[in-house]
């Protein structure tokens, strides 16, 4: 089983911005919560279920300098949400960029799915993502853009999945949020691209977290996971964290819009490798 690749040093290039990175205790937020704090932002690492987990996560944070936050919060609940926007603003002044990562899964047969299921995985995989979203856009209209900080006025980065365009037998509902995860972040980003707001998906392939252990923890299951990976290792939640500090820094000033699949080459059809 392959090991992880070594590390890459991340540039400071989000100083003096402020991130909320929402379901950011443990998985692919903690990931990006750190390697934004690396980038030089002041991060809010928000949670719902373990403070000890968020906790810890602020400390690997706080590591690299820079203010960093804790906050609960379930990002289905608007009144939530409207508070955990007006204590970060309160005590940070902004919000520069948020990514709407806070997700989840309860998978099922569609024939045995139940309503809580589905209503379930709804609510906080695309529910919540758009009472966040529509929070950061208000902030990011009330104050404009502030070029000292950053070309555009906000950005937000949508956790997609690549999901969004493979379906997935046993998870619709969790498909069918990330496939409303898309057009949302789209829509969005043709409504206020004229207001300098920037949004994007980050759609992650098979990454190596807690969730999917039974994925890869064996030579076995990975060696299996492989067959649908073409550059022939797991993800890290680095991979995950590198990208998205890039497009949320003003490197990527002019991708606006856009779905980046991070997945290893997954979303190319690995059956076609032979011919299918």
């Amino acid at each position: 089983m392959q090991q992880p690749p070594a590390e890459i040093e991340i540039p400071k290039l989000l100083m003096g911005q402020k991130a909320l990175v929402t379901g950011s205790s443990s998985g692919i937020g903690k990931g990006v919560a750190i390697a934004f704090a690396q980038a030089g932002a002041d991060v809010v690492i928000n949670y719902a279920g373990s403070k000890e987990k968020a906790e810890e996560a602020a400390e690997e944070a706080s590591k690299f300098g820079g203010k960093v936050m804790v906050i609960r919060a379930d990002v289905s609940n608007e009144e939530d949400v409207q508070a955990l926007f007006k204590q970060m603003v309160d005590e940070m002044g902004t919000v520069d960029i948020l990514v709407n990562n806070a997700g989840l899964q309860k998978d099922a047969s569609f024939a045995e799915m139940t309503l809580d299921q589905w209503n379930t995985v709804i609510g906080i995989n695309l529910t919540g993502q758009f009472l966040c979203a529509r929070e950061a856009v208000r902030e990011f209209l009330k104050r404009g853009v502030v070029k000292e900080i950053s070309r555009a006025a906000g950005k937000i980065l949508c956790m997609s999945s690549v999901h969004e365009v493979i379906p997935w037998s046993g998870h619709a509902n969790y498909a069918a949020s990330k496939g409303g995860v898309m057009l949302m972040m789209k829509s969005l980003a043709q409504e206020y691209a004229s207001k300098r707001i920037r949004v994007n998906s980050i759609c992650p392939g098979a990454i190596r977290t807690p969730i999917n252990r039974e994925a890869w923890e064996s030579p076995e299951a990975y060696a299996k996971l492989m067959n649908v990976i073409p550059y022939k290792r797991i993800g890290e939640v680095e991979d995950i964290g590198s990208a998205a500090v890039w497009l949320a820094s003003d490197l990527s000033d002019y991708i606006n819009g856009t779905s980046i699949f991070v997945d290893g080459g997954m979303t190319l059809f690995p059956g076609f490798t032979t011919n299918g």
